[in-house]
């Protein structure tokens, strides 16, 4: 590989034979060097392959702003959110997750706390991605002394599940959003029967599941039809208050459902409840 840019000492943009461009992370790799140059290899400790051309430009201009251990310690977070959640992740967690990190610590060294109002519901219904922002918060302290509360955690649990479902710069804010209309639609429940919901029961997480998904299929537009609405019309007829508390959910999410959907969700809401009924 050959030199093309270098920042500082320890990162440096470089090109292999094929032309294919690399972010390349290391003690000292540009020490003394100059664009145009071999790359010592043993030196090589991490290498950025983003394939997003959008997400790669990003990435170079943080790379000019942030320290390099910030960079780096980034880079074995998501690492080990891969390995965790067997997930493909879009490129640009990388752009959007060391962006925020950097900010999270001049705010944790100026002394301010940046608070995550949906701490309570990121725990409960992402616990994976929650897990895996917890034990950041250990690298993190290991790496560089700072022991950051665990509304970061969240923060991070965010940025995980946004990359999961999304492939667009900076959405993290339609993540904390569509979490809370899932708490609101379990409320919705709540109210319309009078009851707690088991939240530890395989037919809740399943609902949960299944709003998670909804809410991607909404935001892409995608819209199934029922091919026979026999089983539509039973469903209404036989599971009345379940038939109208999804109606209720409908109303507060000011759009309009696909009978495929309809009958999902009453199909959802019924099991749920089923135990108080």
């Amino acid at each position: 590989m050959i030199i093309t840019k270098i920042f500082n000492n320890n990162a440096i943009i470089a090109k292999d034979s094929k032309r294919d461009e690399f972010v390349v992370m290391g003690r000292g790799i540009a020490f003394k060097k100059s664009a145009g140059e071999q790359v010592e290899e043993h030196l090589i400790e991490k290498v950025f392959v983003l394939k997003q051309k959008d997400a790669s430009e990003k990435f170079k201009l943080l790379l000019e702003d942030v320290p390099t251990e910030y960079v780096s310690l980034c880079y074995d977070i998501i690492e080990y959110g891969k390995s965790i959640l067997e997930a493909q992740l879009s490129d640009y967690i990388y752009v959007s997750l060391t962006d925020h990190m950097n900010n999270a610590f001049k705010m944790f060294d100026e002394g301010l706390k940046n608070t995550n109002p949906l701490i309570w519901e990121i725990k409960k219904f992402y616990p994976k991605e929650f897990g895996v922002g917890l034990k950041a918060l250990d690298f993190i302290e290991d790496e560089t002394g700072k022991r950051l509360s665990e509304d970061e955690a969240g923060n991070i649990a965010l940025h995980l599940i946004n990359a999961q479902v999304n492939s667009s710069y900076n959405k993290v804010a339609d993540v904390a959003q569509q979490t809370q209309k899932i708490q609101d639609i379990l409320n919705i429940i709540k109210y319309s029967y009078n009851t707690t919901l088991d939240e530890h029961s395989i037919g809740y997480e399943r609902f949960v599941t299944h709003l998670r998904f909804f809410f991607q299929r909404l935001n892409k537009k995608e819209k199934t039809e029922l091919e026979d609405d026999f089983l539509w019309r039973q469903v209404k007829a036989k599971y009345k208050k379940a038939h109208g508390c999804m109606l209720k959910i409908e109303k507060y999410l000011n759009t309009v459902l696909s009978d495929e959907e309809k009958l999902y969700i009453t199909i959802h809401i019924q099991r749920l409840t089923q135990r108080q009924n």
